[in-house]
């Protein structure tokens, strides 16, 4: 997965699977993907980058659920009181995190969503919802860039790693996850 520059064929293929969708909102330029960059301190991970300024910027019907974001923008859902989004920060997972397998998930509540503020609202970007507080993360900074992650009440867990027993398996980044959602495939195969 190649996050600097722009596979031709992984654009081709975000092409192919957007372009035939007629509610797909026209590509947002590069101008105001320069000005998200510079207003948040970050460079968008290719292919995404390329494909938000010159393919598509949104699309209300999957993917997600609940559609795909257009750049600047959160879910209705995300809430309001959340801290403000640091997108310049780093994301700080590298592997999947089960709150219900954590052993100190018994602390005070405070003290527990001090511990995964970060995992909601550092290194991401959300691409979308699919409900219940399932929240869909592209991740613009740190390892784990390029990757796209869903995190949710229940932990946070990477779509598409390598590995025999991953939760989510297939291709990893931006492009892979959109393929994956075109093919109609489960999310979680052996649930």
């Amino acid at each position: 997965m190649n996050t600097e520059a722009c596979d031709p064929a992984e654009l081709a293929a975000l092409r192919e699977i957007f372009a035939s969708r007629p509610d797909a909102a026209p590509p947002a330029g590069w101008e105001a993907v320069r000005a998200f960059e510079a207003e948040h301190g970050v460079e968008l991970p290719e292919p995404y980058r390329t494909f938000v300024a010159e393919v598509c910027d949104g699309l209300p019907e999957g993917p997600p659920y609940y559609g795909l974001l257009p750049l600047a923008e959160t879910p209705s859902d995300w809430g309001a009181g959340r801290p403000e989004r640091l997108l310049a920060e780093p994301f700080p997972l590298t592997a999947a995190w089960l709150w219900e397998e954590d052993e100190e998930a018994d602390e005070d509540e405070a003290a527990f969503e001090a511990r995964t503020a970060p995992v909601f609202d550092h290194g991401s970007l959300l691409l979308g919802t699919d409900g219940c507080g399932m929240y869909w993360h592209l991740i613009v900074t740190g390892p784990q860039r390029g990757h796209v992650w869903q995190i949710a009440g229940e932990g946070a867990m990477p779509f598409g790693p390598e590995s025999p027993d991953a939760l989510m398996p297939g291709t990893p980044g931006f492009a892979g996850w959109a393929a994956h959602w075109a093919q109609g495939r489960d999310w979680f195969p052996d649930a």
